[in-house]
């Protein structure tokens, strides 16, 4: 296991004692506690407030949610949680960039190296890949963050997991109507209906998003419905069936920007994309089934159910002559695709002497995703000849276990282990001339184990260490191309980190929190992008990466009206030689200082932000990096009752000193085209209407 700087370790250990005792006398006033310490379920597989949770886990509730902006992206909301990055691409042909202590920052579209699940059902395929377009955060009430060790028990993802959790069924019937705009033809109109009955709810919510884009070639259209009902269908039996649909149709694609183009005009777009009319299609349905069932007072099962299809039509900015080879793919992506899964969960308590427990949780799960895949050429935006023509499986089938030992009041031990095994075949039925026959298979096999201590330190400080070992294979598409010849890129080998952790949450008095996390990892064999070009990928491995790191969150109820959060992360994140991983800042901050006073007209509320982002290197030379850039955001809202309805009013300016900055960069692009442009100065109006009947 990697070991942390041993004089940075004395320095925090001896001072927490001492701020432990000066912190109950800056306490201010009563908090709520929502605020301060929310309830989570992700760190251990059942519900503790964060503060007991023994790991580094943030919760992002309703309420931040609904005033972060059109509910549209996790970048909204999550900014405000330390140790995870979200990047905005403006450009929803590929999705956001989410990492998380620098795992996933690699990605040139969708979400890898960190695990996303929605009420209990995987968003992440079985080779690690997900795609967080699917996440309808109009109907959201929690997303919760877990970083380090206890992540690895999640299977495989290195970097941590984000859970997305449906707000709670409303307490009488109530249907909502929801509707945005903003500049560059941004605008959002949704409708939710909710109800609950003692042992029963039901939540529905249709959402659609459209937008111009504000740079050329990047409009976008993006339909949304989730649904999930729930009943107790005995006094011991819980089940809820969630559906949900994503519609993304025709989303073009600009590409990206060479430094002098950023510099020159960031609205442009490579001609290219033009000529090519590049851009993506996507369709997804979903359907799952959570049971819970009571088998005694210290024994409880869980088990879910999945299935889901998803298709894609992806125009790809390739240029005609290259895709002429005997051996190119094209320069259209199609693929229709099956997938679901099943898994089982026991937990068991057993009561020990003077109050203590030891807690068992033990279970299995298999996932499996099959595809058609074909490609096409590319000739000016129109389909082609087929070049590509295969049928892809991918399946895991994992099994943990964890403990949690009380060994004392003051002390638990917390133990478990995930066994991994991801199998990759593939049947190409397209053999040509100069063109052989591609079929092949994969398997990787990794274990996970993980040990942690937590120390409760006083009522008002626990105190934790965790070390783990994480295991990451290569994605389908990671593992589809190589750089000479065809057929899997078998030379592609799955990734294992050591982690080491050690936190503590600090509760000054009733009314503030801190909560600090340091954090090691040495990583072998991380999967990086090699060669980057015309929307096409390959990748290699790293023999060894390093990671060290400093989170801390701070939130205060400072007066009745007046609260204040600020997370900052320190992130020291390398590759053997000493250069920075690209795509990772190594320096981000989240300030807010939000006001809703008590007795104000019209429920009146406002807030300002800080969001500081780090300078994201571009490449794995470190040639250039996107500069660091901070931006302020205001926002203002009102809220009004009358007659059973309830009417609410959010004004947002984001951006408000008009920085031009890069909001993302794609790693290792071949063309050099790395910068993503962030939006300019931009306001956002949203007007939501609810009747409770």
């Amino acid at each position: 296991m990697p070991t942390m700087p041993t004089m940075r370790l004395r320095v925090i250990c001896a001072a927490w004692p001492a701020l432990a005792a000066a912190g109950p006398g800056w306490a201010q006033t009563e908090a709520p506690a929502t605020v301060l310490d929310p309830v989570v379920v992700t760190a251990e597989r059942l519900r503790q407030s964060s503060f007991d949770a023994p790991a580094a886990i943030s919760a992002v509730t309703r309420e931040v949610l609904e005033s972060g902006g059109p509910q549209v992206n996790l970048s909204e909301a999550l900014n405000r949680v330390p140790g995870i990055t979200v990047l905005n691409r403006q450009n929803y042909a590929q999705d956001l960039q989410l990492s998380i202590r620098g795992f996933g920052s690699r990605s040139t579209f969708g979400i890898r190296g960190v695990r996303l699940i929605v009420d209990g059902i995987p968003a992440t395929m079985p080779d690690g890949q997900g795609q967080a377009s699917s996440i309808a955060l109009s109907s959201a009430g929690r997303i919760e963050v877990l970083r380090g060790p206890m992540a690895q028990l999640y299977g495989n993802a290195a970097g941590g997991v984000v859970q997305v959790f449906t707000e709670d069924d409303a307490a009488q019937p109530t249907a909502t109507v929801s509707a945005s705009a903003g500049p560059y033809g941004q605008n959002k109109l949704g409708v939710k209906f909710s109800t609950s009955t003692p042992g029963y709810g039901l939540t529905l919510d249709a959402s659609r998003y459209k937008t111009d884009g504000y740079r050329d070639h990047s409009a976008a259209e993006r339909g949304q419905f989730n649904g999930r009902w729930q009943s107790d269908l005995t006094r011991d039996t819980h089940v809820s069936v969630v559906v949900n649909a994503l519609d993304q149709p025709g989303t073009q694609d600009p590409l990206g920007l060479t430094r002098s183009q950023w510099e020159a005009n960031p609205q442009q777009v490579v001609p290219l994309a033009i000529s090519q009319d590049s851009r993506k299609t996507v369709r997804q349905e979903q359907i799952g089934s959570v049971i819970e069932h009571r088998l005694s007072p210290d024994t409880s099962f869980t088990g879910r159910l999945y299935l889901g299809e998803r298709s894609l039509f992806n125009a790809l900015s390739i240029p005609p002559g290259p895709q002429l080879s005997p051996t190119s793919s094209g320069g259209i992506v199609k693929f229709e695709r099956r997938y679901g899964g099943l898994a089982a969960q026991v937990s068991h308590r057993v009561a020990l002497r003077d109050g203590l427990a030891l807690r068992l949780t033990g279970g299995i799960e298999y996932d499996r995703m099959r595809e058609n895949r074909q490609g096409f050429i590319n000739d000016g935006g129109a389909q082609g000849d087929l070049k590509r023509d295969e049928r892809n499986t991918v399946e895991n089938r994992d099994a943990f276990a964890q403990a949690s030992l009380d060994v004392h009041p003051q002390w638990t031990l917390t133990g478990g282990l995930r066994t991994i095994n991801v199998r990759f075949r593939t049947q190409d039925h397209f053999i040509a001339t100069d063109n052989p026959d591609d079929s092949g298979s994969l398997s990787y096999h990794g274990a996970n184990p993980v040990l942690g201590v937590t120390w409760r330190a006083a009522p008002e400080l626990n105190v934790y260490m965790n070390a783990g070992r994480g295991f990451e294979t290569p994605t389908f598409n990671e593992l589809a191309y190589r750089n000479s010849g065809t057929g899997l890129n078998t030379d592609l080998r799955a990734s294992t980190s050591n982690h080491l952790e050690l936190g503590a949450k600090w509760k000054l008095g009733t009314a503030q929190r801190l909560d600090a996390a340091l954090f090691a990892i040495n990583t072998r064999d991380e999967i990086l992008v090699d060669i980057n070009s015309g929307g096409r990928s390959t990748f290699k491995n790293a023999e060894r990466t390093e990671r060290r790191g400093l989170e801390l969150s701070h939130v205060a109820q400072l007066t009745d009206s007046l609260r204040s959060t600020l997370s900052l992360t320190a992130l020291r994140a390398r590759f053997e030689n000493g250069n920075r991983l690209p795509g990772t800042p190594e320096r981000s901050a989240f300030a807010e200082l939000a006001w809703s006073p008590k007795a104000a007209w019209g429920g009146f509320h406002a807030g300002a932000e800080l969001v500081h982002t780090g300078a994201l290197y571009v490449h794995d030379d470190n040639r250039d990096a996107a500069p660091a850039a901070t931006v302020f955001n205001l926002r203002a809202g009102l809220a009004q009752d009358l007659a059973g309805w309830r009417f609410t009013q959010l004004v947002r300016v984001d951006n408000v000193g008009d920085r031009r900055y890069a909001g993302s960069v794609i790693v290792n692009d071949g063309n050099s085209r790395f910068f993503e442009p962030a939006l300019p100065r931009q306001w956002l109006l949203a007007l939501t209407a609810n009747h409770a009947f």
